[in-house]
């Protein structure tokens, strides 16, 4: 097995560089993609980001929560250090939970376009509620689109206990 080239790595700027700008702004441009070594095969990536946080657009109060993002790649892949800084970028963004969670699967979907994607936010309690907020999404016209439909018919038929946040 071989590994990637330079040229594959091209577009991938941000990885290994020692002099990154961690921006505090919303910044989707950040996003940076690679090509899927395997598109002839079916396969989950899953991101788990547990310290994800952002303001509420009211209070201006900051939120906390994970951050699950789950995909079945077509042709591009995201880079994970890029990933981490456009999360990193919601730090001082106001926007409702529901709102942050559709943002991220949104742009995600812009920059990759996977042929299935679910991104889930579990937020901690505040003023005595939590917030989970669950989207996703599978290519039109394909067994993705199906598969996404019945990932949300069936999501969270059992959650779990609220007793680990």
């Amino acid at each position: 097995m071989s590994g990637r080239s330079n040229e594959e790595l091209k577009d991938v700027t941000l990885l290994g560089n020692q002099h990154t700008n961690y921006t505090f702004d919303y910044t989707p441009e950040v996003l940076e993609v690679f090509d899927n070594k395997h598109p002839n095969r079916d396969y989950f990536v899953k991101f788990n980001c547990p310290e994800f946080t952002t303001l509420c657009p009211k209070t201006m109060q900051p939120d906390f929560g994970t951050v699950y993002i789950s995909y079945i790649p077509d042709k591009k892949m995201v880079e994970s250090k890029s990933l981490k800084l456009y999360l990193f970028s919601f730090r001082n963004h106001g926007d409702f939970h529901e709102d942050s969670i559709n943002i991220i699967m949104n742009d995600l979907i812009h920059v990759m376009d996977p042929r299935y994607i679910e991104v889930w936010g579990k937020f901690t309690p505040r003023g005595g509620i939590s917030i989970d907020p669950y989207c996703n999404y599978g290519k039109s016209g394909t067994k993705f689109e199906q598969m996404a439909e019945y990932r949300m018919m069936n999501h969270d038929m059992y959650p779990e206990k609220i007793d680990n946040r």
